[in-house]
């Protein structure tokens, strides 16, 4: 895969562990899910390097200074469900007062591309930082038509976080949405003939949820 500048892929020691140890098919529902949240939060410390701030006056013991606080109510969170409700919690962690949409599709099974069935979101968030997250970046097909329906109701602002990404899905969302930056921890060898990812970690919606 060819480089992108809007695209950025981890390379993280504590990264590295925690996916290895989510691959493995012998890790319970339970744990699955902590380690779904722990790399998510560990993403959007780095992503959100730039997040907007405004200036605080703040009393220590000592004497007043002005520090930079997160600007209140400045960021979104679209999960494509089913998925990416599992990275939920993970950026909730960093930013408590977070809203939350939904944008919820499902894979076409002889075609590979998503059908849209869900969306609701919240009031203005034209004017937020929206973060559209997905464990899984394998088309690409899901991402790409999330964020085509955010830009065509105004949004300006958005990122992209993955846990394991495909050549292929990440490639196709660099070149369809140069403008967004894209967030992967790892990106793994291609997809198989059903788009799944290799070497992958099987479905995570069911993984998440149990329901395999």
């Amino acid at each position: 895969m060819k480089n992108y500048d809007n695209v950025v892929i981890f390379d993280h020691p504590l990264i590295r562990h925690k996916i290895a140890i989510l691959r493995d098919e012998k890790t319970s529902t339970k744990e699955f899910r902590e380690l779904v949240e722990e790399i998510t939060t560990l993403m959007t410390y780095e992503c959100l390097k730039d997040a907007p701030t405004v200036e605080k006056e703040v009393k220590t013991p000592l004497e007043t200074c002005t520090q930079h606080v997160v600007k209140d109510n400045s960021v979104v969170i679209v999960p494509i469900l089913r998925a990416g409700l599992g990275m939920v919690n993970g950026i909730h962690v960093l930013f408590p007062s977070a809203r939350v949409g939904h944008i919820g599709m499902y894979r076409n099974e002889e075609t590979l591309e998503p059908q849209t069935y869900y969306c609701k979101l919240p009031d203005g968030i034209q004017e937020k930082l929206v973060l559209v997250v997905d464990p899984m970046l394998a088309t690409g097909g899901s991402a790409c038509d999330a964020i085509a329906h955010l830009k065509s109701i105004g949004c300006k602002n958005i990122k992209f976080l993955g846990i394991i990404g495909a050549p292929e899905g990440v490639s196709r969302l660099a070149e369809t949405h140069p403008d967004v930056n894209i967030y992967v921890s790892t990106l793994d060898r291609c997809l198989n003939e059903r788009g799944y990812i290799l070497p992958g970690l099987g479905d995570a919606g069911d993984r998440l949820f149990g329901t395999k």
